[in-house]
């Protein structure tokens, strides 16, 4: 089943733990590189870091573009928009 045939509510459950994993890796990456807990490179952790938070973003615009949206999931998937691209350009400021 695709993507886009999947409920709202659904999209944007994906969206947030695509979003809350992607923003705990940033973290665990932010705090190795401060402290040196483990001596291994970070640019890998980065990448997929970055790359869940776009796939979160991106399920969020994709329940705003859908045409017969719900006011309360579509103010949801507004917020969650904000929050992640808030976080997104944290974490590429703080590298």
């Amino acid at each position: 089943m695709k993507w886009t045939n999947q409920p709202d509510s659904v999209l944007l459950e994906r969206s947030f733990l695509f979003g809350i994993i992607g923003i705990v890796l940033g973290t665990l990456s932010i705090l190795n590189s401060k402290f040196y807990l483990v001596d291994a490179p970070m640019g890998p952790l980065n990448g997929v870091s970055f790359s869940l938070q776009l796939v979160a973003i991106s399920l969020a615009i994709l329940v705003l573009r859908k045409r017969k949206v719900d006011p309360n999931i579509k103010e949801k998937a507004q917020k969650m928009i904000v929050v992640l691209a808030v976080a997104f350009l944290f974490f590429i400021l703080s590298m």
